[in-house]
């Protein structure tokens, strides 16, 4: 799915008082000073944990079955309940989030990267390559990604690898001609026409100058894109596109738990609170990021106050 594109973020011009670790440390008390953002932090960091560590704490693995606790509620022994299959709902979950926490940065970096090369690339270059890019960008922006998604996936059997691979082949367009928009003004600015009068390479000159000017924009968009990537994924494995079975991840969990929402609602719940709490704290980190790192805003030079 395409990344939706965030708003426009001019390049902070260089602040002679403001350089390396000082200027680092500016954004920092920026970013700090929005509650909002510090406790998306705080929950994107505990879901983490939980991930990496959250196994630790019970004996049963994600494709442990039970048969004497079928569909069993939350107890002792099953602090999350049990599935149909008897698998414990707890060491799935920590096992679906993880899943979908790579699945997701994976996929938020690769497309940021990708965006970045074709975006700057076609504004540096401007004429023919700029019209051709944005021709092949506008054409894969109306392609409907979502069915040819749900068809490469289920056709290749789920593999998170593959949905990697077609979740970034179909995300990085928006986001693209994002930075194209904002790069074709560095391309006048008059460190590139000195690097150009230098006979620095293309390559270097995008790589070393344009993009590096870009990193608010990339950051703000790396942190959004997470969200829109958990959102993807957990739609396409709920309707059984995405990740498949032996495999779990939250949006197969949601699938199985959404037909007993009534007679088993910890089947649902649980997956579908992971979620919640993943989208939100992300969309809390990259306000905060958006603020901080674009000097026009008045809710980052305020402070965060909201």
């Amino acid at each position: 799915m395409a990344v939706p594109p965030t708003a426009l973020i001019e390049p902070a011009p260089a602040a002679p008082r403001h350089t390396g670790s000082g200027l680092f440390r500016l954004y920092a008390r920026r970013f700090l000073r929005n509650r909002l953002a510090v406790a998306g932090v705080a929950i994107f960091v505990l879901l983490v944990l939980f991930s990496l560590f959250g196994g630790l704490l019970t004996p049963y693995a994600y494709s442990d079955a039970d048969f004497a606790a079928l569909t069993q509620p939350p107890s002792t022994t099953h602090w999350f309940g049990t599935n149909q299959g008897g698998n414990d709902i707890y060491a799935s979950a920590v096992h679906g989030l993880r899943r979908s926490l790579v699945i997701a940065v994976s996929v938020s970096v690769l497309t940021v990267v990708v965006a970045a090369v074709i975006g700057s690339s076609a504004a540096y270059f401007g004429g023919r390559v700029e019209k051709a890019t944005l021709a092949v960008i506008h054409f894969l922006l109306v392609v409907p990604s979502f069915l040819i998604l749900a068809l490469v996936s289920h056709r290749l059997a789920g593999d998170w690898r593959v949905l990697i691979v077609v979740l970034t082949v179909f995300g990085w367009m928006s986001t693209a001609r994002v930075i194209w928009s904002v790069s074709t003004s560095l391309r006048e600015r008059d460190y590139i026409t000195a690097a150009e009068f230098m006979g620095v390479s293309p390559a270097r000159i995008i790589l070393r100058h344009i993009i590096p000017n870009l990193g608010s924009l990339l950051i703000v968009n790396l942190t959004l894109g997470v969200v829109a990537t958990v959102l993807s994924e957990t739609a396409l494995s709920f309707l059984g596109f995405g990740v498949q079975t032996p495999d779990v991840s939250l949006g197969t969990m949601l699938a199985d738990g959404a037909n007993t929402v009534t007679s088993a609602p910890w089947l649902f719940a649980f997956p579908a609170g992971l979620v919640v709490l993943l989208t939100v704290s992300m969309t809390f980190v990259g306000d905060g990021l958006r603020d901080a790192l674009d000097p026009t805003s008045t809710t980052g030079a305020a402070g965060g106050r909201r």
